[in-house]
């Protein structure tokens, strides 16, 4: 794997109490910061908000708008990116479906009396072969975005090619890039289009909500009590790898239920060894030179299902002092964090 981006800030979500402003002048950003608002799809270009609060010279990516236009003007490449799209949903279905079931054996098993090392032993298995099917799935999206990218030859494609250097261009002139939330797959998808990654991966970045997931070597779609049927905690993709060893959850006031003490272990368990970071507003944490630094109201999940506001430095990946099994911080996110 290549180096990491020099410097990358995960922030809890700016919508209504916004402090990426005081974050950027933290980390002491002066330049041009490039806006990467693709995640709100057609409100890509109503960054006014944005843009005044952080006081700096901005550009917008435009990457939504961007692949509207290749589109319009490659009927060929837009029908073969649906289809794309097409066969990844159908993947998800059949991935959710499976994980359905593992989860629920899961609930099971955890619950069947039997002799302690037996149970272990089980539950074990049970979390294993979720993660197996989690990477099975993660591997098969990979596969299917390097082929697409293979046979379009997207480097060299007209349509594309001339936004991939027109957005070099721009990237080269910024200090900083920030990248918003919103729907995150359309995010991704945007985001691989226009091949940024490596260009990213020079520049001090700025991530919230669906952006911080996107950074991450997974995007985790999570809920526990969402309006529709019982939550699922699935990986959707693989993401971008700028943030790895970590998977965020923001907003985790309104997703999360941290006092399901079980149901957080197994989440935490499942991921391992990468941390787990719930993200609530206002919080912020900075990845540099792969440690985890300066973090402010991040709450870090636990192997034991507690929680804890991460308070000090800790390698990117790692857990050489058993922070990941410690027993600290059970319940609900700590008061003033909320």
């Amino acid at each position: 794997m290549s180096p990491t981006t020099s410097t990358i800030v995960l922030l809890g979500a700016q919508r209504f109490d916004p402090t990426l402003g005081a974050c950027v002048a933290r980390v002491g950003v002066r330049g041009r910061m490039g806006l990467v608002t693709a995640g709100w799809q057609e409100r890509e270009s109503e960054d006014e908000e944005l843009v005044q609060h952080l006081g700096l010279d901005t550009v917008n990516l435009r990457l939504h708008a961007r692949g509207d236009e290749v589109f319009r003007a490659d009927p060929e490449l837009r029908d073969a990116h649906r289809e794309r799209q097409a066969s990844l949903r159908h993947r998800q279905d059949f991935y959710r479906i499976r994980l359905e079931h593992e989860l629920a054996a899961q609930a099971v098993i955890q619950k069947r009396k039997a002799p302690a090392a037996i149970t272990a032993e089980q539950t074990e298995d049970s979390l294993q072969a979720i993660r197996d099917l989690d990477a099975a799935h993660v591997a098969t999206c990979a596969r299917i975005h390097k082929e697409f990218e293979a046979k379009w030859r997207l480097d060299e494609r007209p349509s594309v090619a001339r936004h991939r250097r027109e957005l070099a261009e721009v990237i080269v002139g910024c200090e900083a890039i920030a990248i918003a939330g919103g729907h995150v797959a359309t995010l991704i998808n945007r985001l691989a289009l226009f091949g940024v990654r490596e260009r990213l991966r020079q520049k001090t970045l700025f991530a919230w909500s669906g952006g911080a997931m996107a950074l991450c070597e997974r995007v985790v779609l999570f809920h526990d009590d969402p309006p529709q049927g019982p939550g699922v905690s699935e990986v959707l993709d693989a993401g971008l790898g700028l943030a790895p060893g970590v998977v965020v959850f923001p907003q985790p006031e309104e997703r999360l239920k941290l006092t399901q003490t079980d149901r957080v272990a197994s989440l935490v368990r499942r991921f391992a060894p990468a941390l787990c970071l719930a993200l609530p507003a206002r919080s912020h944490v900075t990845l540099a030179r792969g440690k985890f630094t300066s973090p402010s109201g991040v709450v870090e999940l636990l192997a034991d299902g507690g929680n804890t506001v991460l308070q000090k430095e800790q390698p990117r990946g790692e857990d050489p002092d058993g922070l990941a099994g410690r027993r600290s911080g059970r319940g609900p996110l700590p008061k003033g964090e909320r």
